[in-house]
């Protein structure tokens, strides 16, 4: 695969589209020969990021759209998603206690802390009202 390649694809806000969105960002991972488990967690990244707009930023209103954009560039793969709805502000976000979560069987809230983990870099860039989380993969 060559370097330096975009790749992008818009979709509605609604999760009806996550394995569209998975694929998408799965297939150009394998092809650019990321191991199994490192597509796996880009996957795994971009479904929360995906989920979590659908969420919190357009509230469930399917008639919105998410551009999702990949840049390949050497050894890094940074995936984009872009929505003008609700900003996300990561200096208001606390991670969650982990064990506490699941000693008290409390589901979702974990979105934000998987990203961070799975992802080599996270970014929060909103201006003109537009948001992007940008995640970036570094080969290894």
């Amino acid at each position: 695969m060559k370097t330096n390649q975009t790749y992008s694809l818009v979709v509605k806000a609604s999760t009806i589209h996550l394995a569209e969105v998975r694929d998408f960002v799965g297939n150009i991972a394998d092809e650019y020969g990321f191991s199994k488990k490192e597509t796996e967690d880009i996957r795994l990244a971009v479904d929360e990021a995906y989920t979590n707009i659908i969420k919190h930023a357009y509230k469930y209103d399917d008639k919105k759209e998410v551009e999702i954009e990949l840049l390949v560039d050497g050894d890094k793969f940074c995936v984009s998603l872009f929505d003008q709805g609700k900003t996300f502000n990561p200096k208001n976000y606390m991670m969650p206690d982990v064990r506490e979560q699941i000693r008290k069987k409390k589901r979702g809230g974990m979105g934000v802390y998987l990203i961070h983990k799975l992802m080599d870099k996270v970014e929060y860039i909103s201006e003109d009202n537009s948001n992007e989380i940008r995640m970036c993969k570094i080969k290894s």
